[in-house]
């Protein structure tokens, strides 16, 4: 599952909204959305993320954030280190190496080191 598929489950549940519900209101197939809330699928255009806030009736910072979760949301991520440092390329492999195995706790602190400041 993905950020943004996290928070698109979330919201259904909060609304009482089914698959089926919400794909019919937004003209997709309720296989779609289930792909995408499993990261199964790639971000979803801009155009289809207004839609989703035009469902929920999102206010704007809902809506920000909602467009955001879909910046970190690739399920296919490709990294190319290319012309970066010899040590940028060997934290890229190991990290897609040793990310199968991570726990929530290895990961928070990782991305916790990522923050901005």
């Amino acid at each position: 599952m993905t950020p943004l598929g996290q928070k698109l489950r979330a919201l259904r549940a909060e609304r009482g909204a089914t698959l089926g519900e919400m794909a019919a209101a937004l003209g997709v197939s309720a296989a779609y959305l289930s792909a995408l809330e499993h990261g199964k699928r790639g971000v979803p255009r801009a155009v289809f993320l207004e839609l989703i806030n035009g469902y929920f009736n999102l206010g704007w910072d809902d809506a920000e954030e909602l467009r955001r979760l879909a910046t970190i949301s690739d399920p296919r991520v490709v990294l190319d280190t290319g012309g970066l440092s010899p040590k940028a390329t060997e934290l890229a492999n190991r990290l897609a190496a040793r990310l199968p195995e991570l726990d929530d706790y290895r990961i928070d602190t990782l991305l916790a080191e990522l923050e901005d400041p």
